[in-house]
């Protein structure tokens, strides 16, 4: 049976060249990085040399990258440290963030570490109301922003220098949790303003289990994570120095290709979409999907009512499609998306997310219109 995989939002395959460069360490690059001997050197250049490539990306300096072991890590050193540091109790964010973030702050919130915790206004598209965080900043605190660049599941962006611009005026630390626009945007940390940036490696045809949190040279921040002396005094534990040097191959071959992958993947997502509409009556859409509004590797599809609704994916599953999504709260039982249920998404409408990457084809997509419109009709509604 032919498998389509468009679940890449949730991971992504990894590039061959990325195969080849972490084989290479693995098999010749036994080494601590910690220790002084040669051995323990050479391995101690690979990190480094890894972390000049991302910092030359990004136009940072190689003294704000800290590697960790993914997106997760990541945002909690930025959001817990980051409010720790500076002793700030009000903390603002969207009901629509990845629960790296949501649990993060409301933890925080619970165990008092926050005195605050506010929301800033969302639409039906999953945009931020730029004006309501400029009000919610207006107070005599210093505060703490928490907003995604892209949504995990809508792909709607967040316009980054305009919220940077916001939290300059009001002295507001800024952390922008980019693990969906890592490697398929440009992220120039000098002109964006925000005090923290993330990655996870496995969201660009990296490996899993490493990313890296980009820290402005302004903030001062404590570990979160203690033991040696790993990272600058930043973060405790022997480095995952193969997967260190794979996310940096993984995000150099992002930068190198960006252009001419998001034209091809641009089209296959808005090829998908005019498909959809042409051949589902009543179809829809979650989120944004203009390409200057949508995170080109995302769209999130709001299908008609139908019988078996929740066995949808199960359904595309069994014909081979690999995909995500969920539903709006119906019930008490029914917890659903946290994101769906931000937006006020219709409870009665099935939704999928489909994602891609530069190894999804046209091909891939029209398999899957035939399928999908396979599953709908042996569900749709009497």
């Amino acid at each position: 049976m032919k498998r389509v995989y468009l679940d890449n939002a949730a991971t992504t395959p990894l590039d061959k060249e990325v195969i080849a460069e972490m084989t290479n360490v693995m098999e010749n690059y036994f080494g601590n990085p910690s220790a002084i001997h040669a051995l323990g050197r050479e391995v101690r250049t690979l990190v480094e040399k890894a972390r000049k490539t991302v910092s030359g990306l990004l136009n940072a300096s190689p003294s704000e990258v800290f590697f960790t072991s993914g997106g997760t890590e990541a945002d909690n050193t930025a959001i817990r440290c980051g409010i720790f540091a500076y002793g700030i109790k009000h903390a603002i964010t969207s009901k629509i963030e990845h629960h790296a973030v949501e649990h993060t702050l409301n933890t925080m919130l619970k165990n008092g570490e926050i005195d605050k915790l506010s929301f800033v206004n969302i639409d039906e598209k999953g945009n931020i109301d730029y004006n309501h965080l400029e009000e919610l900043l207006q107070n005599n605190e210093r505060s703490f922003v928490s907003l995604m660049h892209a949504n995990n599941e809508l792909g709607t962006l967040t316009d980054m220098v305009k919220v940077g611009d916001i939290c300059e005026k009001y002295n507001a630390i800024y952390h922008a949790d980019t693990v969906q626009t890592m490697g398929h945007y440009r992220h120039n940390v000098r002109e964006l303003k925000a005090h923290f940036i993330v990655c996870a490696a496995h969201k660009l045809h990296g490996p899993k289990g490493v990313g890296f949190l980009y820290v402005n040279s302004n903030i001062k921040i404590p570990p979160m994570i203690y033991g040696g002396a790993q990272e600058r005094n930043m973060r405790g534990g022997t480095e995952n120095v193969y997967g260190i040097v794979g996310l940096a191959k993984a995000l150099e071959i992002a930068y190198a290709e960006m252009d001419e992958h998001q034209t091809y993947i641009q089209g296959l997502k808005d090829y998908l979409k005019t498909q959809l509409i042409a051949e589902i009556p009543g179809i829809a859409f979650n989120g944004e999907t203009d390409a200057d509004k949508s995170l080109y590797t995302v769209l999130n599809v709001s299908f008609p009512e139908m019988d078996m609704a929740d066995m949808l994916l199960f359904n595309l599953d069994i014909n081979g499609i690999c995909a995500s999504g969920g539903s709006a709260c119906s019930s008490g039982s029914n917890i659903g998306s946290h994101v769906l249920n931000g937006i006020k998404a219709d409870p009665n409408r099935p939704s999928v997310r489909f994602s891609f990457s530069k190894y999804t084809t046209k091909e891939d997509l029209d398999y899957v219109i035939e399928k999908v419109k396979m599953v709908v009709k042996q569900n749709a509604l009497a």
